[in-house]
């Protein structure tokens, strides 16, 4: 090989090189804005974690002085939802539409976490029959992350108890029905023309689960939905939607 050739080879080594380093380098950085991104994100909820909790008692005063102190902090906030088994232990936030909270946290700074938030069409003091929850399916498992756990038997069999606390009261959840879906199929309809429709809907979302439960639904009572982005069936249009019924706490 020539000294000619043998400094172009150089050259081109150093080309390659300089190349691989620019790359590792970007995804250093990638990665590292994630993992901050995930941390604030953990250290946001924590505050509000903490809020929530603060000497906490069974009693209506008490619960009336929490909220007031979550509402000091956002009035946006219209309950608390929490699942055992799960890192879910979150305020849920309502505004005027479903896009605000999609891509801002609870003190309504940007955040690709989003919050955990209830539909804009639904009532936040007496709940309607269909109540519709929205979160993202994060990959620390934060936020709505945990919902695909329940695809599996024996995590939803320990798992399908979980609380929703309105401003009025708390209220047990009893999970009738998991299951993937696209957007294509109106899980989130909200307005019902009779009993009739209300239980054909609450039957045909049963009749999808990929689990099945002996819970039983009546047209008194009412349902929560979780809904959360899933790319099991589709990368843009999959969700994996969970249903319960409201029960009452004892």
């Amino acid at each position: 090989m020539s000294t000619v050739e043998r400094k172009r080879e150089n050259w081109f080594q150093r080309i390659i090189l300089i190349i691989c380093l620019a790359v590792f380098s970007f995804s250093l950085v990638k990665i590292g804005t994630i993992y901050l991104e995930y941390a604030d994100n953990e250290s946001v909820l924590r505050e509000i974690q903490d809020t929530y909790y603060a000497n906490i008692e069974q009693s209506d005063f008490q619960h009336k002085l929490k909220y007031e102190r979550l509402f000091a902090i956002n009035p946006d906030i219209v309950g608390w939802i929490s699942m055992d088994g799960t890192k879910i232990d979150y305020p849920v936030l309502q505004s005027t539409d479903n896009e605000f909270y999609l891509n801002h946290n609870y003190k309504k700074e940007p955040s690709k976490a989003g919050s955990i938030f209830m539909d804009y069409r639904n009532q936040t003091g007496s709940l309607d029959r269909h109540t519709i929850i929205y979160g993202h399916q994060m990959k620390d498992d934060s936020m709505f992350g945990q919902l695909e756990s329940f695809l599996e038997k024996d995590f939803f069999m320990k798992n399908k108890h979980f609380q929703f606390e309105t401003i009025e009261e708390g209220l047990g959840v009893e999970i009738f029905s998991v299951y993937v879906t696209t957007t294509d199929f109106n899980y989130i309809e909200t307005e019902f023309l009779s009993d009739e429709d209300y239980i054909s809907f609450v039957n045909t979302v049963q009749g999808k689960s990929e689990i099945k439960t002996n819970v039983t639904v009546e047209n008194e009572d009412k349902i929560l939905t979780l809904s959360t982005c899933n790319k099991l069936i589709d990368e843009k249009d999959g969700r994996l939607v969970l249903h319960g019924k409201f029960t009452r706490n004892d």
